[in-house]
């Protein structure tokens, strides 16, 4: 679990600074242990006041002491505390409740360490050991093989591969693995990446693709109701939605949005489930497109698609983006109505034999 840098501390990182590939890489890990790269966060957050943060920390430990209690009687108020942004200190603990993860872990407490002590799948191994590297390198856990962080990930990713040889391995787990053991220990962060997988991104990982794809259409839909000339403007330009929302989707936004932010909605993603990730592109999507002006700088495929992979830095803003996630005008119904939608067209798709109009 990454360790708090002191504001001091922090500040004194444009000084102890070095070098590498052309980038200036920081010699003094931010408050996320991030020494470089887009993610890399120097300045301390201005976030609530300190005894703000005080008393939502005595409210998490009072409900977390409570928890079944509390999901059965008063989810709501689960939902608006986690809307408002979960205490640092009680996060990790959080989060491996509002998953469900806990509940997992404490059914099978033996299961992860059994996992590790099986070979597993030649395939499956090798192709892990491929990606490790390639997950958050300038993070102080993952910067380099002899640092925890990679063992940890491999295991934690091996395990998965043992306990579901059905579903294998999939390159998108290995940074949303990442970013649960920057957070918690390896075995509760493999029992998070069980649930996240196996619920909240159900069948998002298997070789098809089918479900990400049926989720895109899904995104194209809500887009059409909330915002028709973003809507219109991506059709125009012929923008499917897997061309942008991939990503998005199969990495939970590890990838894309600045720390921050990505933590806020990961708050509200875990208790709230995926229809998260489907607000959180659509508030991208409307900031990156939403005026004439903007789509007029995007007149055709690459610019509209150069803009989305890299959004302005006011529209990642934790501020910007969780308040229009917390504001958007959607409700139960419409995804449930799209998602029946979509799913018919899917299906009848593929009774006629051809899938080419779903890429």
């Amino acid at each position: 679990m990454a360790s708090s840098v002191h504001a001091d501390t922090i500040s004194e990182c444009s000084e102890a600074s070095t070098l590498l590939d052309g980038s200036v890489i920081s010699t003094v890990p931010d408050r996320h242990g991030f020494l470089g790269g887009s993610q890399y966060s120097p300045e301390p957050r201005q976030g609530p006041p300190a005894e703000t943060v005080l008393r939502r920390e005595r409210k998490w430990l009072k409900m977390l002491k409570g928890w079944d209690d509390y999901m059965d009687r008063n989810y709501r108020k689960i939902k608006e505390r986690c809307r408002k942004g979960i205490p640092m200190s009680v996060r990790p603990r959080a989060w491996l409740y509002l998953c469900g993860g806990k509940l997992l872990m404490d059914k099978e407490p033996n299961s992860y360490e059994d996992c590790l002590r099986v070979e597993g799948d030649s395939k499956c191994i090798d192709d892990i050991k491929k990606d490790i590297h390639r997950q958050f390198p300038l993070h102080e856990m993952f910067s380099s093989d002899d640092k925890p962080g990679q063992q940890e990930l491999f295991n934690v990713l091996k395990a998965y591969t043992i306990r579901y040889p059905e579903i294998g391995y999939c390159q998108a787990q290995a940074p949303v693995a990442a970013f649960l053991l920057m957070h918690m220990p390896a075995q509760q962060a493999f029992w998070c990446l069980v649930s996240i997988s196996n619920k909240y991104l159900e069948d998002y990982y298997s070789p098809s693709m089918e479900v990400v794809q049926r989720d895109g259409l899904i995104l194209q839909g809500l887009l059409k109701k909330v915002c028709p000339p973003v809507y219109k403007h991506l059709k125009k330009v012929n923008a499917e939605p897997m061309f942008y929302c991939t990503e998005w989707f199969l990495c939970a936004f590890t990838r894309t949005l600045p720390w921050d932010t990505l933590l806020r909605v990961w708050d509200i993603f875990l208790c709230e489930g995926i229809k998260v990730l489907f607000k959180t592109s659509l508030v991208i999507l409307i900031g990156c497109l939403g005026t004439a002006k903007s789509r007029k700088q995007c007149p055709g495929l690459c610019e509209t698609l150069a803009r989305l992979r890299n959004p302005p830095d006011d529209i990642l803003s934790e501020e910007n983006l969780i308040y229009n996630v917390n504001r958007l005008d959607l409700t139960e119904r419409d995804f449930h109505v799209e998602h029946q939608k979509q799913t018919k067209r899917m299906r009848l798709e593929r009774a006629n034999g051809n899938t080419d109009t779903l890429r």
